[in-house]
């Protein structure tokens, strides 16, 4: 049998890797899915979508070889033994690999790819959201990802005071080994939340979304083992059925979330989310012949903030656990603000973090963070730094990701604390 390079494969303690995803299997058996950490499949694996996918296993046992993408230069044997290294290595830290959908390390800047019960749960009247990811660049542009919604509370005047409803939609990309893998998303969400009490401090919500999915495979862009040459170069595969094919899967998705928010005084805030994405089962194939059920993503995700007193400084906190396909992340870590201006309709707002990710036993990531209020503009930047077995491959080099949020604020109205980390 013949074996695929990496085309999103993720491996359970892969470092840089929130951003998890799976494709159909090459062949007509596929084996399982892997998270968004990126690792070798064998040709009968595949590789998921919209939130969390699963792709075959690329068993420990299995033989790594092909590349993301054919070079037919004097580097093209030692690009493809780089890629073979790395795949090792991955093939060595994980047993089993698992599929995983796109994600970010700024999970709470991206609120419609986290629950959809964040649905129009903000200050404001309308909502921008974007992010742009980059995973592991040493890597050939292994995995480039992003996504931008809006979002907004509707019927304000007709619901009961406190509660809210909101609407939003999504979209999301996911390129994968310079373009030869492209996942496409989006999304319709909405989402009630219910007030438990008068002041609307406590309050309950769920969300709903659908998503539309399209993937597409180049295989006119891919290289297989067998087509290897002597000299570096690659010819075209005699037996790989998708090698000179471009292809395209398209299905839709089921996601819901609910969401507790609260606050003690109406300044601090804390809340609790979760979330189900593929309820569905969704079923992609490239082949035709070969189905993959894309695996229930479950996440479980909190936080809040605390303002200490006496100062202009607040206290942020956030974690994140999500399981798919027996694929564990867990996310934890906090920020502190500090406030430079007393004008609260154009605030200025400066953020130093940390957050680290970690896959079942393994510590995956460093994530320093730093963040800027400006006025209704909240930019934000992190840098993934590698400290697992993966660093040596990646060049400790797991990813930048940058979020900008937009929230047009109504004039002397405040409302209740809402989740921002």
């Amino acid at each position: 049998m013949n074996h695929i390079a990496i085309l999103n494969t993720q491996n359970t303690s892969d470092p840089g890797s929130s951003h998890p995803v799976s494709v159909p299997a090459f062949h007509p058996r596929a084996a399982e899915s892997r998270p968004r950490r990126r690792r070798a499949v064998t040709a009968a694996s595949c590789r998921s979508i919209p939130s969390v996918r699963k792709i075959p296993n690329a068993r420990s046992g299995a033989v790594l070889s092909a590349m993301l993408s054919h070079r037919n230069d004097a580097n093209g044997l030692s690009s493809f033994l780089s890629i073979v290294i790395f795949a090792g290595i991955l093939l060595l830290t994980a047993p089993s690999a698992h599929a995983q959908d796109p994600g970010f390390s700024q999970f709470f800047a991206s609120p419609l790819t986290l629950n959809p019960a964040l649905t129009g749960k903000f200050n404001g009247v309308l909502r921008v959201a974007g992010n742009y990811r980059n995973q592991w660049p040493a890597i050939n542009n292994a995995f480039i990802t992003s996504t931008v919604s809006v979002d907004a509370p509707i019927l304000a005047n007709k619901l009961p005071v406190n509660d809210t409803w909101g609407i939003g939609i999504m979209g999301m990309t996911d390129k994968t080994a310079s373009g030869i893998l492209n996942d496409n998303y989006f999304g319709i969400s909405t989402a009630y939340h219910l007030a438990l009490d008068e002041d609307g401090y406590h309050s309950i919500g769920v969300g709903f979304q659908g998503v539309y999915a399209n993937q597409s495979l180049d295989g006119t862009r891919l290289t297989f083992e067998d087509g290897l040459q002597l000299d570096g170069t690659f010819l075209r595969s005699p037996s790989e059925a998708i090698n000179s094919e471009f292809v395209q899967v398209h299905y839709f998705d089921a996601n819901m979330g609910v969401l507790y928010n609260a606050s003690t005084n109406g300044s601090d805030n804390y809340y609790f989310g979760a979330s189900a994405y593929h309820l569905n089962h969704p079923k992609a194939s490239f082949l035709g012949e070969d189905t993959i059920n894309v695996p229930i993503r479950l996440t479980f995700h909190g936080g809040g903030y605390f303002p200490i007193a006496g100062s202009a400084s607040t206290i942020y906190v956030s974690g994140l656990v999500s399981n798919q396909a027996g694929a564990r992340q867990y996310v934890l870590g906090g920020a502190w603000e500090s406030t430079n201006s007393n004008d609260e309709s154009n605030p200025v707002n400066f953020y130093a973090g940390l957050w680290a990710r970690f896959t079942n036993n393994t510590t995956d990531a460093i994530i320093p963070y730093v963040g800027l209020d400006y006025s209704d503009f909240s930019l934000g930047v992190t840098y993934d730094v590698n400290v697992s077995a993966l660093s040596t491959a990646s060049q400790s080099r797991g990813g930048i990701e940058i979020s900008l949020i937009y929230i047009k604020k109504p004039a002397g109205k405040h409302g209740v604390p809402c989740p921002k980390f």
